[in-house]
């Protein structure tokens, strides 16, 4: 599938555009650093350049994409200081929408984290790094859309956008192994109703890659 094919679809164009872009650098498809521009996006999407000029101009406003003084547009090269920063927020946001899903986490549910949790597993044995942004954010995603909060999921949200394209880097520089280990703490605490071991089990995963990125 090309990247004209995939924007593609009811809304106006700027909306499309914007979902796209929003998703790519969501996933980990970007680096850090990254310089985007509106003629090539543009071509690439099939599109004039006023639909994108407003797709960047929301995700500049967003965090997701920074705008220098010079006009350039890239995709955030985070520092040390702003990681911990994000670290932080999800350590305040992500165990907290657990726990508000403990209590409808049927067994569905369950059983779907447990399959994204083995493609996880394949992914990083596979060195898939775009892969494993992807299910990692699914996985997290999948658990919280239980917790019925959907402002603190869209927080949340945008703290993911920001760091993006740092996971992707990430993930280049570390053996992810440990998101498969803690995730499985994640699923045992939710098979034993267990709220403090969710909550420990949540921060240790969200926070420990960011953290260890930023030393």
């Amino acid at each position: 599938m090309n990247a004209r094919d995939r924007i593609e679809g009811q809304g106006p164009a700027h909306e499309r555009v914007y979902r796209h872009l929003r998703t790519a650098i969501l996933q980990g498809e970007m680096e850090p650093g990254q310089s985007l521009t509106l003629r090539g996006i543009a071509g690439d999407l099939g599109v004039s350049m006023t639909p994108v000029r407003e797709a960047l101009r929301r995700l500049v406003a967003e965090g997701a994409l920074t705008l220098s003084k010079s006009g350039r547009i890239a995709t955030p090269e985070l520092t040390p200081e702003r990681i911990e920063e994000l670290a932080a927020i999800r350590a305040l946001l992500e165990p907290e929408l657990a726990a508000r899903a403990l209590p409808r986490a049927h067994m569905a549910l369950i059983e779907r984290m447990e399959a994204l949790n083995a493609e996880i597993a394949r992914l990083v044995a596979d060195g898939a790094r775009t892969g494993y942004v992807r299910a990692n954010l699914e996985f997290h995603r999948t658990l919280y859309l239980r917790a019925q909060a959907p402002a603190m999921l869209a927080l949340t949200e945008t703290v993911w956008l920001q760091s993006g394209p740092t996971l992707r880097a990430m993930y280049a520089r570390q053996q992810q192994t440990r998101a498969v280990d803690t995730h499985s703490k994640i699923i045992a605490a939710l098979k034993a109703g267990d709220e403090p071991g969710l909550r420990l089990a949540v921060r240790a995963d969200v926070t420990g890659g960011l953290r260890m990125l930023a030393r």
